[in-house]
């Protein structure tokens, strides 16, 4: 793979962008012997930098593109060639031994948990890929597939820190260092520290972000926030949770062996029980063992890897070039999602970003590198007109040994397949190549040979 970034004026994360590349997308179909190279230069457009997806959308794009073509070549069914040689779970991702994102690799990563056999099951029968696609006049239609991966933070790097504090009144309050900045990683930590605490999650109050309170986290990025500051919460709850063992146990005069949180809230014996807030203010009397506090500090040297594939369904009018998605699927492995509900907003926000760029969204410069689409109007963000008629978003778990309660990312993989999946199966409708973004009426017909 031959990946270039034009990084503008800036070096602005013009080594990490364009290394996520093929490290994520080559993996996705291990091979023995690899080779990449990867090119950044400088020029005078405008400053680019981080955007979800982090260069894997682009690496995607390529791999699964020149699979596709050798499928046509080999006369294989594109899904059946995918099959053949995706990765599987377990499988050693030997070209990430090699190639890092801001350190050298100290070993070579496994997939710890891989449910793509699950999802490209389900996608072939939701799609019916199998099945009759009349044609209707000039519509053409036509069904493609991308598998997609990310990470899950980074292994090596990235540290989080949380602190959980037992109130007078029996309830929690954590202090975390991540932020949540719109992706849910506040419920995300009262869920998992409410699951260790046998709490109800109205008792979990959160203060995250804040620096004057929370401990050291490395920050929202990366697809890092639950695997890294969702553990961190989790050790902190783990490690409380003791303590309020110990201190239950006492007062309820058993051995610690002997009992055990239960819900709502209280510490229960052969016995009897004793309440989280009974124990909280025996705690803070003028005998008592002061406040309870726990704490949690989370790195790891293993990656967590989050699968996916998406199918669509196009149409395609072979006179007039206007392309019609009628059918999305996007299917995905986040481990054991903690926030279904969020999980599948996480997905619908990221497949219509990754449409929106496929589709119809372009910077355009002058010859001197001005900019020309200057508005979100005419840069062609997509509109509520642009969602398929058919768009459905999935979560096929799996059981990964490194987030909490076997969890893994789901912010940043949405946008990774969109772009492949929509021009194979352009491919699959009226016969061209699409190999730049974004697909307009013009290009088609421009492949057609009919301007």
């Amino acid at each position: 793979m031959d990946f270039r970034a034009n990084t503008g004026p800036y070096g602005n994360h013009s080594l990490t962008v364009p290394c996520n590349g093929p490290a994520l997308s080559l993996p996705l179909y291990p091979c023995d012997n690899v080779d990449f190279q990867v090119t950044t230069y400088y020029s005078n457009i405008c400053p680019n930098g981080a955007y979800q997806g982090y260069g894997a959308p682009k690496g995607n794009f390529a791999i699964t593109m020149a699979l596709a073509e050798l499928a046509e070549q080999l006369q294989i069914d594109q899904l059946e060639i995918i099959e053949r040689n995706r990765v599987h779970e377990g499988q050693e991702l030997k070209i990430l031994g090699a190639i890092g994102e801001g350190k050298a690799p100290t070993s070579v990563p496994s997939a710890a948990s891989c449910a793509l056999e699950e999802i490209l099951r389900q996608g072939r029968e939701m799609i019916q890929w199998s099945s009759p696609k009349p044609q209707n006049g000039d519509w053409h239609i036509g069904r493609g597939v991308a598998i997609i991966m990310q990470k899950s933070g980074i292994p090596d790097i990235d540290q989080a820190n949380c602190m959980i504090k037992l109130e007078s009144d029996g309830t929690f309050i954590v202090h975390s260092g991540g932020a949540d900045i719109g992706t849910g990683l506040d419920t995300v930590v009262t869920k998992l520290a409410a699951e260790v605490l046998h709490c109800p999650p109205q008792d979990v109050h959160v203060i995250s972000g804040d620096t004057d309170h929370a401990l050291f986290d490395k920050g929202a990025y990366a697809s890092s926030g639950t695997c890294f500051s969702g553990n961190a919460a989790r050790l902190a709850a783990e490690n409380l949770r003791e303590k309020i063992l110990f201190h239950g146990a006492q007062m309820l005069g058993e051995p610690v062996a002997d009992v055990q949180l239960a819900t709502p809230g209280v510490v229960r014996g052969k016995k009897g029980e004793v309440s989280f807030g009974d124990i909280a203010h025996k705690g803070e009397t003028g005998t008592g063992f002061g406040s309870l506090v726990g704490t949690g500090s989370y790195i790891t040297p293993d990656f967590a890897f989050p699968y996916g594939a998406n199918f669509a369904e196009v149409a395609v009018n072979t006179r007039t070039g206007e392309i019609r998605l009628d059918k999305f699927y996007a299917l995905l492995d986040c481990g054991t999602p903690v926030n279904p509900e969020l999980a599948l907003g996480q997905i619908y926000g990221a497949t219509l970003r990754a449409i929106g760029h496929s589709m119809s969204e372009e910077i355009i410069y002058d010859a001197e590198g001005h900019p020309l689409t200057r508005d979100l109007r005419s840069y062609g963000a997509p509109k509520i007109g642009d969602i398929p008629r058919d768009f459905r978003a999935v979560l096929v778990p799996s059981d990964d040994k490194v987030g909490p309660f076997g969890a893994k990312s789901i912010s940043e993989i949405g946008v990774n397949g969109a772009a492949p999946a929509i021009a194979t199966a352009i491919h699959d409708a009226c016969g061209i190549w699409l190999r730049e973004w974004h697909f307009t009426p013009e290009k088609i017909l421009t492949a057609l040979e009919k301007i």
